[in-house]
């Protein structure tokens, strides 16, 4: 996915310019993650169990998967295993919920 900014980080003058370029990206990153939350939410209606909800080989992959993508854009791996971990792990809990609702 391509976010359109104004400016390159280059043709930044100021601190200004930073600041809201780097909230048009954060409001693009909020709004994916809100979409991708909706489809954390779709996927309860197709796990058949409280462990296919937590999933821990898939989780295991997944992370390995955002390690790499983090690499090849040269950022900090560790960092952005962390990030997913913790946006995972939250999703997970909020799926549970769901699915849990779904079988009463």
């Amino acid at each position: 996915m391509h976010i359109a900014n104004k400016l390159t980080p280059a043709q930044c003058s100021n601190m200004d310019d930073i600041r809201a370029e780097i909230d048009l990206l954060d409001r693009a990153v909020v709004g994916l993650i809100s979409q991708r939350y909706q489809y954390v939410l779709a996927a309860a209606k197709f796990k058949t169990s409280a462990t296919a909800v937590r999933a821990p080989e898939r989780f295991a992959a997944m992370l390995a998967q955002r390690r790499q993508w983090a690499e090849q854009e040269g950022l900090n791996a560790d960092a952005i295993e962390r990030l997913f971990s913790d946006l995972v792990n939250h999703f997970i809990a909020e799926e549970m919920q769901h699915w849990q609702q779904q079988q009463n």
